[in-house]
């Protein structure tokens, strides 16, 4: 069934593809990861840019896709540094290192690229647009849904089938272009669900919104985060971006565009652990993405004089496991709502 869903997206997309492009993903965690995978094993054009351990276990052994239908191994092309690609002109960059990342990948691709390479930032957040039109012309922002994993080097999960995940696109901060289409057909073509957005903008602010709930899988545990700390994170950050006028997908639309598309399954019989903040201090990187997700809220809060205590605790409690590299979900629900009360 999924061999089929995919031959028909391929015949159906195909037209709007551009032959020429290469996609150079930058970042091949679990996003990245994903994403290139699966457009290299569906035929389109890849490299992957990659650092330390995973460059190593990416460059000897491929890179290891798993999902609930299949698990294979993909010798896709990749490099350890931007210098180390030769930029031809229909070349896109789909930008998925985590946001504390992003000026010095930027810094480093933009010593070797030429200014006129298109930028997609799959990210979370929307300041990574933002530090991209300091140096490149032609940035676009990647609203990413997709329920994917990356805790080993040269491994990546994703959980959802037979569409492995969203992934809309647009100019940033508005607008549309043919680049950007022939990404959206390719990606289309590879297992994902692709819309051109003119407003991708509004539809990131949404998504910002709903990883507020990963800085409370990150402090208290992924079954923390339907639970009343997200509720109060999520409530704060509506408040916040109401008083500071920007406008954003709601809660409905979001429902709606998943609908019946994301639909997580097992893997070899393990459920998914928690999303990228928690992954991120399970590998005990020593860094962690909260600034630009839970702190833009709280950044929007002090702006424009909305108070977010919850969102203020839970972005301190996320960098402290960050930067002690300790396990995540140190403390409890109750033990964060209790330090609350007591501030």
């Amino acid at each position: 069934m999924a061999g089929k869903w995919c031959q028909e997206q391929r015949l159906s997309d195909l037209s709007g593809e551009d032959p020429n492009m290469r996609v150079i993903v930058f970042g091949a965690g679990a996003v990245g990861g994903v994403i290139g995978a699966r457009l290299f094993q569906h035929d389109h054009d890849v490299t992957f840019i990659a650092r330390g351990d995973n460059y190593v276990a990416l460059s000897k052994r491929g890179i290891r896709l798993e999902a609930p239908e299949e698990s294979v191994v993909l010798r896709v092309p990749v490099v350890a540094d931007p210098s180390h690609i030769s930029y031809g002109h229909d070349d896109l960059v789909i930008l998925s290192v985590k946001s504390q990342d992003t000026v010095e990948a930027l810094r480093s691709l933009s010593a070797a690229a030429p200014s006129t390479i298109a930028i997609v930032c799959g990210q979370n957040g929307v300041e990574n647009e933002r530090v991209a039109l300091r140096h490149f012309r032609d940035v676009y922002g990647m609203c990413v849904m997709l329920p994917a994993t990356h805790l080993v080097p040269g491994v990546v999960q994703v959980y959802s089938s037979p569409v492995s995940g969203l992934l809309d696109v647009g100019r940033w901060p508005q607008g549309s272009d043919d680049r950007i289409t022939h990404l959206a057909a390719a990606l289309s073509s590879s297992s994902f669900e692709s819309v051109v957005r003119d407003d991708i903008g509004r539809w990131k602010w949404g998504k910002l919104l709903m990883n507020l709930g990963n800085a409370v899988e990150a402090v208290c545990g992924p079954s923390a985060r339907p639970g009343v700390l997200w509720q109060r994170a999520l409530q704060e950050g509506r408040t916040a971006l109401k008083a500071a006028g920007v406008d954003y997908a709601d809660g409905d639309e979001d429902s709606s565009r998943r609908g019946q598309l994301i639909s997580s399954k097992q893997i070899h019989g393990v459920d998914r652990g928690g999303g990228s903040s928690w992954q991120s201090l399970a590998r005990a990187t020593g860094s962690v993405e909260t600034d630009y997700l839970t702190g833009e809220i709280v950044l929007m809060g002090r702006l424009y004089g909305v108070a977010t205590p919850v969102n203020e605790l839970l972005q301190m409690l996320a960098n402290q496991l960050a930067t002690e590299r300790r396990a995540p979900g140190a403390w409890s629900e109750q033990d964060v709502i209790a330090m609350l009360a007591a501030s």
